[in-house]
């Protein structure tokens, strides 16, 4: 029995003898390890953002209700915006919903003498945004964008000797409004970015309350704005 189980080792270890001798230098690899998944980049994912800006009013000039004469030059004052969104990005594009305010813009018109039609032009939008990046440069990401929406304004402080409505009447109303963007994001930390930023924003025409001569309206009103803002990523947080 002994010589049998002998035997018995001898064939069993013979043919891994023959191969580490036909294999010299063999060492066996180790098992393989588990490696965790990358993390996933702050550039990606779900996001919240805030801007805060200046704004330039601009506008196409004003019309009053017939036969009374349209004012011969019209300006917009400077204001700030505000604002916050959520939004969504893959790899190079983004979507997003912002609610912005756009603080109330003096107007200042002439009729018979200069600056004697005034009014306060405000707006608050609501725009669907999509975004398209143009790659990274040294940890900078600038992109280019638009948006569409809507418009809530409330025109106030109406005030003229030439033109209607002579009781000074407020006004509410809605109306479309679109947006065009430009800008750059920085990383501050894993899930903050800087966002600096250039945004055309337009209303479109907007107009005073009515008496009963009749009102005016503010041709094409837009703004040009500066905004600076974060953008927190909150789908990769850890």
């Amino acid at each position: 029995m002994r010589t049998w189980a002998a035997a018995t080792v001898a064939l069993a270890t013979a043919p891994a003898a023959a191969l580490a001798a036909d294999m010299p230098g063999y060492v066996s690899l180790p098992p393989p390890t588990y490696q965790a998944p990358p993390r996933v980049d702050v550039f990606s994912g779900w996001y919240v953002r805030g801007d805060l800006g200046a704004a330039w009013g601009v506008l196409d000039g004003a019309q009053s209700a017939a036969p009374f004469p349209d004012p011969t030059s019209s300006k917009l004052n400077t204001g700030f915006t505000a604002g916050v969104g959520v939004g969504v990005k893959t790899r190079w594009l983004r979507t997003d919903v912002t609610i912005d305010y756009l603080s109330a813009l003096k107007y200042e018109g002439t009729i018979a003498a200069p600056g004697d039609t005034t009014a306060k032009i405000q707006a608050t939008t609501a725009l669907l945004n999509g975004y398209l990046d143009l790659g990274t440069w040294y940890r900078i990401t600038p992109y280019v964008g638009g948006g569409l929406g809507a418009a809530y304004t409330d025109v106030t402080g109406y005030s003229s000797t030439g033109a209607p409505p002579f009781d000074g009447s407020s006004k509410q109303q809605w109306g479309f409004a679109w947006a065009a963007t430009a800008g750059a994001a920085y990383p501050i930390s894993h899930n903050m970015l800087i966002d600096v930023a250039y945004r055309y924003l337009n209303i479109g025409d907007v107009k005073t309350g009515s008496d009963t001569s009749g009102s005016m309206t503010f041709k094409n009103v837009a703004a040009h704005e500066v905004r600076v803002g974060l953008r927190w990523s909150f789908d990769d947080w850890r």
